[in-house]
C-alpha cells in the first residue's frame, strides 16, 4: 500500500513539474489560434494642448484567445504598427514578454482612453524579465516598437482615441 502511495505521489509531483515547465515556458502559445484580426487604427494626442501625436496601424486581440497570443508569432513591427489589447474591464493588467523576438512599448490605457503606465520592455535576450509581467492599470494595452512613445513625445497623462466599436 504504501509502495502505491509513493508512485501516485511522485506521478503528480512529475506532472505539476511538466504542467509548470509548458505553462512557463509559452510552448503552449503555438496551438492558439487567435482568428483574424482587425485592423484599425489609435490616434494619441497630447493630455494637455489636444496636439495630434502620433498615430498607429493596430491589430485588435478583443478575445481571450487573442490577447494570449498577442504579437508571439510576430517577427517585427512597422514604425507605426501595434497591437491594441481590449479587456473587458478595466484593472490592473501583467504582459510578459514570453515568446518575444523584439522589444516592445507597453503602454496601459484607461477606460477614457488616458495613458496610466508606459513600460518600455526588452527581450529575453536583452535581459528581460521574460516571465516577469510588466503591470499597469487600464482597460487597454498598446503595444508598439520599444522607442516609440520616446521618439513621438507619447507620455502618461496623454489620450489615446479608442475606436466606439472597441469601447
Amino acid at each position: 500500500m504504501v509502495k502505491r502511495s509513493t508512485t501516485a505521489f511522485f506521478g503528480v509531483v512529475a506532472a505539476l513539474v511538466v504542467t509548470i515547465v509548458i505553462v512557463e515556458s509559452g510552448v503552449w502559445i503555438a496551438f492558439l489560434d487567435g482568428g483574424e484580426y482587425d485592423v484599425t487604427s489609435v490616434t494619441v494626442t497630447d493630455g494637455e494642448t489636444d496636439a495630434e501625436l502620433a498615430t498607429v496601424q493596430v491589430r485588435v486581440a478583443d478575445t481571450s484567445d487573442k490577447r494570449i497570443l498577442g504579437l508571439s508569432n510576430t517577427s517585427s513591427l512597422g514604425t507605426n504598427e501595434g497591437m491594441l489589447f481590449v479587456h473587458d474591464s478595466a484593472g490592473t493588467q501583467g504582459y510578459v514578454m514570453r515568446r518575444m523576438d523584439f522589444p516592445l512599448d507597453i503602454i496601459f490605457i484607461a477606460d477614457n482612453g488616458t495613458i496610466t503606465t508606459i513600460e518600455h520592455a526588452p527581450t529575453r535576450e536583452d535581459g528581460a524579465r521574460a516571465q516577469e509581467p510588466f503591470e499597469g492599470h487600464g482597460r487597454y494595452v498598446l503595444e508598439v516598437n520599444r522607442g516609440w512613445a520616446n521618439r513621438t513625445g507619447v507620455a502618461v497623462g496623454d489620450t489615446v482615441d479608442i475606436p466606439d466599436a472597441y469601447r
